[in-house]
């Protein structure tokens, strides 16, 4: 299953559903912070994976508890919400609240709900990552090159099948990571399409490409 394939199968529709009568939030939104917020985790946790304490320590958390049973029953993204926020800790450390911010001025979802919706996806997407992990019999000193492989075969897909709005936002996300490393990946992944350069923001970009998925 390629990352294009997880946002827009069953599962993160579920999933979605849920938040949106929890919190109140439109699908279309929960989705398209979804189409943001995975390649950004996966960025982020490539760049902790070149550590090898760091990939070890992955490696068995995915073992443990990430075998991608979750995207077969995605119930258990409400249940494991406080597990979830716990992930969005390690991962962004102390880049946290700088992510939520800009991902909740671009997304439309208020500061108050856009941690504990990213919480419920954490899990799904920690899930994807080990069943791609098991798929591919990878350990530890693979994970890198996994997660990589993730990245470019989105890249590649959404730029290729530019049919609707979300093929669209991740190519316009991950081609936005490729120009340019920084070597910090909140800035490769979100660069100029998430708010590093507003005026491309508000013309076109990421913004843009929001703004035509919910209607605005």
């Amino acid at each position: 299953m390629s990352l294009l394939d997880l946002l827009t199968g069953n599962s993160s529709n579920q999933v979605a559903e849920q938040a949106e009568n929890k919190f109140g939030i439109s699908k279309n939104q929960i989705i398209a912070l979804l189409a943001v917020a995975a390649p950004l985790v996966i960025s982020y946790l490539r760049n902790k994976s070149q550590d090898a304490n760091e990939a070890e320590a992955l490696n068995n958390a995915l073992d443990k508890d990430h075998d991608g049973s979750i995207l077969n029953d995605p119930s258990q993204a409400l249940k494991r919400q406080a597990e979830g926020t716990s992930i969005l800790d390690h991962i962004f450390g102390g880049n946290k609240v700088a992510v939520e911010n800009q991902l909740s001025a671009d997304t439309g979802i208020s500061m108050d709900k856009i941690g504990p919706v990213l919480a419920m996806l954490a899990p799904v997407i920690m899930g994807y990552i080990g069943q791609q992990k098991q798929q591919n019999n990878v350990g530890a000193g693979g994970l890198g090159d996994l997660l990589g492989g993730i990245l470019g075969g989105a890249q590649n897909q959404a730029q290729a099948q530019q049919s609707n709005p979300l093929n669209d936002i991740l190519g316009s996300v991950l081609g936005g990571g490729q120009s340019q490393s920084s070597g910090n990946p909140l800035n490769d992944i979100l660069g100029s399409v998430l708010g590093g350069n507003q005026q491309q923001s508000q013309q076109g970009g990421l913004g843009g490409l929001l703004g035509s998925l919910f209607g605005k």
